[in-house]
């Protein structure tokens, strides 16, 4: 029996699928077809629960898809009907959705973890995800030491990950060896850039937000982490790779010394299609710190710390509590309020 044969891309071989299989259970149909069988795992989608995957081998082409997919918006082949632009560019170039009303996601909602691709386990933090435009998952990993990961990529339009607890070590297409990123570090992952991860401490746990909802993850079975080659300013898709590290960080002053923030960075590695800081309001039991944002077309919160009161325009206040998410009313200025220390990450499309 001759070896599998190896799939790069779907592009590269649609017109190669022989099969479409579907299941009840894709972890077991792809123990039986990868662990058993011998075929090699070429793409699985969605990352946070995988609906449908690619296998390869023995010059045949697998596409197994759950039951339920097809009722969840994925296309026949494979693809989900909700994604836009999946390769980006430069530019996003996307239609962003007008969102009405703030859309909030409290962290009591917690208990709302599934499992997701490579041992990971994902919690969902925009309801109904803007129609499919956007995803922003909180990722933990329970268990510290190596992570079942492989080289792999993403057909995204934009991706960044930030760690919010614990550790995570990491190795990057042409960015050099690996590193680990600790609480506060913040990396953008371009379009198509190879990557892996490689090992966690116990309880990890990062805020990947993602362009569009459902995008699909291939693995690369040729190439080795980390490559010969360095080169960090290289584009992939438009775009440049960025680490953002938190103690090396230079914090600016924001509305007097009521607030202050560090940029991320991401803005022009992306051609000022997305931006990223982290803020802090130093309020105290005396004095109220404020801060107001620019009305932006799709801003994403996420409060790291304490306790935040959010007063969009034309809206009631909203109190946030710690690790609960917001997305604000598009194109609406807002002003956030604090009687603590409060830390918070903001991620707008376009840059601000």
């Amino acid at each position: 029996m001759s070896s599998p044969s190896m799939v790069k891309d779907r592009d590269n071989f649609q017109a190669g699928v022989e099969s479409g299989l579907v299941c009840q259970n894709l972890e077991a149909a792809l123990a039986f077809y990868v662990g058993h069988l011998g075929f090699r795992l070429d793409m699985i989608m969605p990352a946070d629960a995988p609906r449908v995957a690619i296998v390869s081998g023995f010059g045949i082409c697998l596409r197994l898809q759950l039951r339920s997919a097809l009722d969840n918006g994925v296309a026949p082949d494979g693809s989900a009907s909700t994604a836009i632009n999946p390769l980006g560019g430069q530019s996003l170039d996307l239609a962003i959705p007008v969102i009405e009303r703030s859309i909030i996601k409290r962290a009591e909602g917690k208990a709302e973890w599934s499992a997701g691709r490579a041992g990971m386990h994902y919690r969902d933090l925009i309801s109904d995800r803007v129609g499919g435009f956007v995803i922003a998952s909180q990722i933990r990993i329970e268990h510290g030491g190596p992570v079942d990961d492989y080289v792999h990529y993403h057909k995204v339009s934009l991706q960044l990950i930030y760690c919010r607890r614990g550790w995570v070590r990491v190795v990057y297409e042409d960015q050099g060896p690996s590193f680990v990123m600790q609480p506060g570090d913040c990396v953008l992952q371009p379009p198509t850039i190879r990557h892996r991860v490689l090992e966690s401490s116990a309880g990890l746990e990062v805020i990947e937000l993602g362009i569009p909802a459902e995008h699909e993850t291939w693995r690369d079975h040729d190439l080795s982490l980390p490559t010969a080659m360095i080169n960090p300013h290289r584009h992939f898709g438009g775009q440049r790779f960025v680490r953002h590290i938190a103690s090396d960080a230079i914090w600016q002053d924001a509305a007097g010394n009521a607030a202050s923030f560090r940029d991320i960075g991401i803005s022009p590695a992306t051609g000022g299609s997305a931006s990223a800081r982290v803020f802090k309001l130093n309020g105290s039991d005396v004095a109220t710190a404020s801060i107001a944002l620019a009305a932006s077309a799709f801003r994403f919160l996420f409060v790291l710390d304490n306790l935040l009161q959010l007063n969009p325009t034309e809206e009631q206040p909203l109190d946030l509590s710690m690790e609960d998410a917001c997305v604000l009313t598009s194109n609406k200025p807002c002003t956030l309020t604090a009687r603590t220390e409060v830390e918070f990450l903001e991620v707008c499309v376009p840059a601000i």
